[in-house]
């Protein structure tokens, strides 16, 4: 097994994945900002090596820094978490120049997937329904204007070479295109330096599911799905596993192309494939080529530790689960707590925090980074923990979210606790009658 990984990011993945490797007997080197100094991940790893200022782009994405931090403290492999350089193909390249292992697919494959649009080609080739849109990129303003017409409004239009909602544009009429084009081309330019966007036509109540999969050389296997539905601006909420609304006829369809599409690209490590579903049919979406916020409901209804299969797989090269071996068995919520203030139209709430306490108990796990003491600064993703509740069905997982959400104590700063109490405790989501434009139609808060 590997001797020591170097974590390439921060808060509660970094912690995460310290405590998978303590697990395997593996060292860890975290890295930090000058303002992380005192993270959890930090204070948890053995090594830890300060690779820049606060301004993600000095430090958590300050590639020869941490390039030097990995020679420095003769780190072998890296897991890169999510967000950060986590699908970032030429860091995952370098890592392979220099004989360093990326825990995650091959470069060329985070590059292919990573292209929406080449990644749509290749879903459609190995099987997958592909939401009607744009073969390719979109750069002029009466080529897409045309597309949008064929298609039929509403469309939607969306960055080539990102996602998190940037760039993203919802066109529901012929006089607003224009103007939408124009602002997701200078929204995709400016967070992925590419102003190249594509349209694909618009689902009005689509739910958002996703299929877990790990791959090796020698096979792949799917660790059923999740439905991310509760979203806001695209920002996922709370997801749950399994998803209420398919049937095992739709499953085993949806998780036999996935995982024919996943094995044929030659695909190794922990990835997500993503669909939009409504009226009983699923398109393709994405794959992310990392490990999700999500896994954890995965791991809570399998009892497999996703970030260890990463790991073992990146060090062998193959997964040792085998299918029969995955046997999911009642329901899991996973919450996201953020440091926003929903009142404020989830204005960030940075601050130090005070009394913290964080709720435990029967089936009941939290991901988290922070403790009494510890300062929440402005410079990064607002998310400070997650909850996940595991039960017997979807009402008792339910219940013993709403518990633990009770339990949960956070002074010093807003978060979003009670909202998700109001979501769980919501008519439609207990009916399971809401979908990704749910809460951006109607008002929770």
């Amino acid at each position: 097994m590997f001797k020591k990984i170097l974590i390439a990011n921060r808060g509660e993945i970094a912690v995460r994945i310290i405590r998978a490797c303590k697990e395997w007997g593996i060292q860890t080197v975290a890295i930090h900002s000058d303002v992380d100094k005192e993270s959890m991940h930090v204070k948890l790893a053995d090594e830890s090596v300060c690779v820049g200022s606060h301004q993600p782009a000095n430090s958590y994405l300050n590639i020869p820094a941490i390039l030097s931090a990995i020679e420095i403290t003769n780190s072998e492999a890296v897991h890169p978490g999510y967000g950060f350089l986590s699908e970032n193909f030429n860091f995952a390249s370098m890592l392979e120049e220099n004989n360093i292992k990326f825990i995650g697919p091959s470069s060329k494959l985070i590059k292919m997937m990573g292209d929406k649009i080449e990644a749509k080609k290749i879903a459609k080739k190995y099987g997958l329904p592909v939401i009607e849109g744009s073969e390719g990129g979109i750069s002029d303003l009466e080529s897409g204007k045309k597309l949008a017409k064929e298609i039929g409004f509403p469309i939607l239009i969306k960055a080539a070479g990102g996602g998190g909602g940037k760039g993203m544009k919802i066109v529901r009429s012929e006089k607003e295109f224009d103007n939408l084009f124009l602002t997701a081309k200078s929204e995709a330019k400016k967070f992925f330096a590419n102003d190249e966007v594509y349209i694909e036509k618009f689902f009005q109540n689509p739910r958002h599911i996703e299929v877990q999969v790990l791959s090796g050389k020698n096979h792949t296997v799917h660790l059923h799905e999740r439905d991310c539905s509760v979203q806001r601006r695209h920002q996922k909420l709370i997801e749950e596993t399994p998803s209420p609304v398919l049937n095992d006829e739709i499953r085993k369809d949806l998780f036999d192309r996935t995982v024919n599409m996943v094995s044929k690209i030659g695909y190794e490590g922990a990835g997500t494939v993503e669909f939009i579903y409504e009226d009983g049919k699923f398109y393709f979406l994405e794959m992310n080529t990392r490990v999700q916020v999500e896994h954890p409901v995965t791991e809570m209804v399998t009892g497999i530790d996703i970030i260890k299969e990463q790991i073992w797989i990146a060090y062998t090269g193959n997964t040792a689960l085998k299918q029969s071996d995955i046997s999911p068995r009642g329901h899991a919520i996973e919450c996201r707590i953020n440091a926003e203030d929903p009142s404020r139209n989830f204005q960030p709430s940075p601050g130090l925090i005070g009394m913290c306490h964080q709720p435990s108990g029967f089936r009941t796990r939290v991901d988290s980074s922070i403790y009494q003491g510890f300062k929440v600064t402005p410079y990064y993703d607002s998310m400070v923990c997650k909850l996940i509740c595991h039960g017997r069905n979807r009402t008792e997982a339910i219940q013993r979210t709403l518990r633990s959400l009770d339990e949960f104590v956070i002074e010093g700063i807003t978060t979003t606790i009670k909202l998700h109490k109001k979501l769980l405790n919501h008519e439609k989501f207990i009916e399971s009658k809401f979908n990704v434009t749910w809460l951006d139609n109607e008002k929770i808060v």
